[in-house]
This record gives C-alpha cells, structure tokens and sequence, in this order.
C-alpha cells in the first residue's frame, strides 16, 4: 500500500522522466478531472515538475495547472514507452499523459483533481496536512509537540492522521511503535517528549530510507532477506524477532484499521513489563 516513501519515490520518477517534456496527449476517465480538462487543457503544456507532499503527488504544469492524485490503497503510476505493453489491464487506467519520450499512465486511481494554479502546497487537499516528514526542512521537535498534543487520543490512530504528519501509513506505524516500545492504544498525551521525539526521527529515517529510487521492497528491520523485512506488521501469531513473544493484532476501536505489535516489547497502557 502506497505511503509517504513510496509517494516520494515515484514523484522522483516521474520527475525525471517527464519535467521539461511537452504533453502530445492526455487521457482521464474520471469525470472531474475530464470536465476541467474541457477548459484548461493539459496536452500542449510543459511539465515542470512533479512532488509529493504526504501521499499526495502532483504533477505542475506550465500556464498555471496543477494535477493532483492520491493513491489510496491501490493506485500506482507507471511510465512506458511509446508502444510499450502495460504490465495492467487498459480498464484499469484512470489517467493518461503522452510525451514524446514517455508514457505515464495512472491505474486504479479514484482520488485525483485538475486545478488551475502554479503552487502545490495552496490545494485544499495538501494545505490541510500536517507537515511532511521527507521535507529536508522537517521541524522534528514540532512534529513531536504535535503527536502530544492529541492527547487521549491512540498514538496508533494519530500517526494515520495526515493532519498531524504527513507520509505515516498502516505499515509504518506498525513499525514506528514497535521500534519505539509504544502500545498502539497508548494516549498521545502520555508519551513524554523523549518518546515522541523518537517517533518522530524513526520516521524520517525509515521514510527517506525507502523513498530512495531502487530501494525496492519496504524494508524497516535492515534485513533483507524474504519474510525478514519487517518487524510485526501483518505477522500475527508469529514470534516477536526480539524477545520471541507472539505477535497480536487488533482493528477494533479506537484504532481505525489493523495494528500489529509485540505484547512484551509494547506494554499495554498502565500494564507492567512482562
């Protein structure tokens, strides 16, 4: 599932591939996008770039356009050459922009918008995230201010809200809180600073380590061999790769979606260490 390193790695390879390349033609098969594209059209304009912010990537166009995609659970963006076979079914394309040189096309992508405009950070949808944890001008010490400030709430629930911070996905916040010692259900507000510190800087670490182009597979445990690469998401029932306890997991509330973590390495909230 796309998170913030992997948003941040295909806006690199979109970047390189298509910044400075006219658009010979352009595609969507989602209404919105279509309708804008009626009367701000795409082809004919010079991509300037492409960034991510979170998991939102944009793409910045010559003339004041900005295009604007959320991958969710199962989008992805690929590029092709020209008469190059897809590696997924046309039906499933939801964006298409030709250059020349390169073919990038959207699969499975239900969260995208056309606006005019020249800067990505005024899009309702990017101004309303919390700070970027792969911006090189990250303020980890307001970050952390930020996780405590949500007080009763799970950590588990606010490392997903973007927000907070931006780029955490289900897989990251697994492994955030084990690295880290957190129980998901642990109250923000009773972390102490030290501890939301270091979630914070894990963060930044595990992100810009799988964001590099070529990084390949999530990796968070530095081991890469298969089955290996991760330390408790989606190994439920298996032993904890420290202390050998079983692996639990939950989606019951308050947490949104499926956590995962080591019961002995992760106390639950007022419990002792086992």
């Amino acid at each position: 599932m796309p998170e913030g390193d992997t948003i941040a790695r295909a806006a690199a390879v979109l970047h390189e591939a298509l910044a400075g390349q006219v658009v010979t033609g352009f595609v969507s098969e989602l209404a919105p996008v279509a309708a804008v594209h009626d009367d701000h059209p795409v082809t004919g304009r010079t991509v300037e770039r492409a960034v991510a912010h979170g998991k939102h990537l944009v793409l910045v166009f010559s003339g004041g356009l900005l295009l604007r995609t959320h991958m969710r659970m199962h989008g992805s963006w690929h590029l092709y050459r020209p008469g190059e076979r897809w590696q997924r079914a046309p039906r499933r394309m939801r964006l298409r922009l030709d250059t020349a040189p390169w073919i990038a096309v959207a699969f499975d992508v239900y969260d995208a918008e056309l606006v005019p405009g020249h800067d990505p950070s005024r899009l309702a949808a990017v101004a309303t995230l919390g700070p970027d944890l792969l911006s090189p001008a990250l303020d980890v010490a307001a970050v952390a201010a930020r996780l405590r400030a949500e007080g009763p709430r799970a950590i588990g629930d606010v490392l997903l809200d973007q927000r907070v911070a931006a780029g955490i996905g289900n897989v990251f916040r697994a492994e955030l809180l084990f690295l880290v010692g957190v129980h998901p259900r642990t109250p923000a507000g009773a972390l102490t600073v030290e501890q939301c510190t270091a979630l914070v800087q894990r963060a930044v670490v595990l992100l810009r380590g799988n964001a590099r182009v070529g990084a390949g597979r999530r990796v968070t445990t530095g081991r890469l061999a298969p089955g290996e690469a991760l330390w408790v998401y989606q190994r439920t029932g298996q032993p904890c790769r420290r202390c050998g306890t079983q692996i639990e997991s939950a989606a019951e509330a308050p947490l949104t979606r499926r956590v995962y973590w080591c019961p002995r390495c992760q106390p639950a909230p007022n419990a002792a260490p086992g």
